[in-house]
């Protein structure tokens, strides 16, 4: 899992390409487990950000263990990687759903694109600042003064200068640890669940801040888009309900079943890599939250949201306060969520 560009490029990009798709483009079809022509299932194409991995293990897990069948539904999880362009081909009708952050949703509709979050598949953002363990970068305002590599304007870093009050010199990631492995003082970009595997396996010794305990947490979502949201909603709550229950038992159960299909898709990831990833999953509350927050898996909040537009707006990424439900259907989680979405 590695960052795919910056917030601001991410949202020009978007909006400049898609402009003369705002009508969206969708594919009428029956409810799930309607018989389409040969009794096949509604087929629902489900677009991922990056290879084949770990991070994307509850919906592996949901293909695997027939979670989607179950629910009426004929899922195709179909892979993201390097330039792939998720949201356009998102917006395109090429794809049914797809995952995302929840602050580049708030974006992308503030400059009227027809998005709409419809679940949350981990509760934190696995991003994270990578030092050595004896570094004496403690918490986020020891970065005042320093440099650090990382992703241009990322939105975490105007939100971590104007929170702590502090400055840091940035130079562009180049995604790998060289540098890192050569310089004791040296201070990256990460997630939590990769880099500091590759810097144990080359003998170093890591610890990382996670950018969600810095005050800045967006969510991981599902989203789709309006149009296809109003033409298909039983395939989208299908959908949506499969998913987490793939990731309970991908988490909490035997993980086996997505790792061998994440396998076969991807040659270059090993088993004991997509272990060290589930475990650091597991270890920082990514998907499953923290309960002394009020977090549980699959669980989206009306004020979490909220404090994200208002984040996005004070750091200037917004033009004007976005409605929360302009963005959000909180109605198609599990209804065992929704009674804590407020």
């Amino acid at each position: 899992m590695h960052p795919r560009g910056t917030l601001r490029r991410r949202v020009a990009l978007v909006v400049a390409a898609l402009a003369a798709l705002l009508g969206g483009c969708s594919r009428p079809g029956p409810a799930p487990g309607a018989s389409a022509a040969g009794g096949a299932l509604p087929k629902v194409r489900f677009k991922t950000d990056w290879y084949p991995q770990a991070e994307h293990g509850g919906f592996y897990q949901a293909v695997a263990r027939g979670f989607y069948r179950e629910s009426g539904i004929d899922v195709d999880i179909v892979p993201g990687g390097p330039g792939v362009p998720v949201s356009q081909i998102v917006l395109s009708g090429q794809v049914d759903l797809a995952m995302g952050r929840s602050d580049d949703m708030i974006a992308w509709v503030s400059k009227g694109l027809p998005f709409v979050v419809v679940g949350v598949y981990m509760e934190r953002d696995p991003q994270a600042i990578l030092v050595h363990e004896e570094s004496p970068v403690r918490t986020f305002a020891d970065l005042n003064n320093r440099t650090v590599m990382g992703v241009a304007g990322s939105n975490w870093i105007d939100y971590i200068k104007l929170h702590y009050h502090i400055d840091f010199r940035l130079i562009p990631s180049n995604f790998g640890i060289a540098q890192f492995m050569a310089d004791k003082d040296f201070i990256q970009q990460c997630f939590v669940t990769n880099e500091p595997y590759f810097v144990r396996k080359n003998g170093g010794h890591p610890r990382t801040l996670l950018m969600s305990d810095s005050g800045f947490n967006p969510y991981r979502v599902i989203y789709t888009t309006q149009r296809y949201l109003r033409e298909h909603p039983a395939e989208v709550r299908a959908f949506v309900a499969a998913s987490l229950r793939g990731w309970d038992d991908f988490m909490n159960g035997d993980p086996s079943p997505a790792k061998a299909l994440i396998s076969k898709a991807n040659e270059n990831m090993p088993g004991e890599f997509m272990d060290y990833s589930i475990k650091a999953l597991r270890d920082y509350h990514i998907v499953a939250g923290r309960a002394d927050l009020g977090e549980r898996p699959g669980l989206m909040t009306r004020r979490r949201m909220q404090e994200q537009v208002d984040d996005l707006l004070q750091l200037k990424l917004i033009p004007e306060l976005l409605p929360v439900d302009k963005f959000v259907r909180f109605d198609f989680m599990p209804p065992d969520l929704q009674s804590g979405a407020h």
